[in-house]
């Protein structure tokens, strides 16, 4: 042990070693103050103290009478239009991302081409945020929350289809050559032997990407793309601070009550 510790002291000691860390210490400290130049000054301006005044008063006075409105937009189908892009968005990214996954596993696809191009696609389509997507599909389908499903539906399959493939690589294939030396096809093998595997961590990933999907939801209304962003933004405009607040403890409390029921299923799950 004494000798061990004598080697790592030499090791770092050393003026090659003390050099290099020197240069990369030199090269953060460069890139830190660089960043930090571009800063524009900080400057408070005369209104600034009564316009945070009545953002705060807003927030802290929220308008109750948005909660429900029964001949118009109120918080509550806000929240349950948000909620149902989400679940639906998930469950298009749920379902096209399998085939993806499986098609970019290198230990269930030997060919490497179609691995690799599998795995080439679900980098492509990781590399465009929800907004971009959005921004897209509203100018193909129009604003509304089908722009916000197809969006977070098709920016999902990225995240899902790595991890998901990144699983299956992983998994255990002594249950496969068991059964193929039994005489089972492919399909059996597929269904009896890898599935079983896969599948706790695949409803683990869902649920996770559900959770992100509903944040992601409430803001790409803020662009048009359905949802309680729509009637946030509206407010944000309109200076309507206590809508502002409202919306605000809505969404706190959808996303607390989600991630908890999530987490526990989850727990059961894996």
């Amino acid at each position: 042990m004494t000798q061990s510790k004598a080697e790592l002291l030499k090791h770092y000691g050393s003026p090659r070693t003390k050099l290099k860390y020197g240069i990369i210490s030199v090269v953060i400290i460069a890139l830190l103050v660089w960043a930090f130049a571009g800063m524009p000054a900080l400057e408070i301006k005369q209104k600034s103290q009564q316009i945070l005044g009545s953002i705060m008063h807003g927030l802290t006075h929220p308008d109750w009478g948005f909660v429900y409105q029964p001949g118009g937009e109120d918080l509550l189908r806000g929240l349950l239009e948000t909620f149902a892009i989400a679940v639906v968005g998930t469950i298009i990214a749920a379902v096209i991302c399998i085939p993806l996954a499986f098609l970019g596993a290198r230990n269930i696809i030997r060919f490497r081409p179609i691995s690799g191009v599998s795995k080439f696609i679900l980098s492509i389509i990781r590399v465009f945020p929800e907004i971009v997507m959005a921004l897209i599909f509203i100018k193909a389908v129009g604003p509304g929350s089908f722009s916000g499903v197809l969006a977070l539906g098709i920016h999902s399959v990225g995240m899902l289809g790595k991890l998901f493939a990144e699983d299956i690589e992983n998994i255990d294939l002594s249950a496969t050559e068991s059964l193929k030396a039994s005489g089972a096809n492919k399909m059996k093998t597929l269904v009896f032997a890898v599935v079983p595997q896969i599948l706790p961590t695949f409803l683990s990933l869902i649920l996770y990407r559900f959770e992100l999907n509903l944040r992601s939801a409430s803001i790409l209304g803020l662009i048009g793309a359905g949802g309680i962003g729509t009637p946030l933004i509206f407010a944000l405009q309109t200076r309507s601070w206590d809508r502002v607040g409202i919306i605000l403890i809505g969404l706190v409390i959808m996303v607390g009550i989600v991630d908890y029921i999530s987490g526990k299923v989850r727990e059961k799950i894996v």
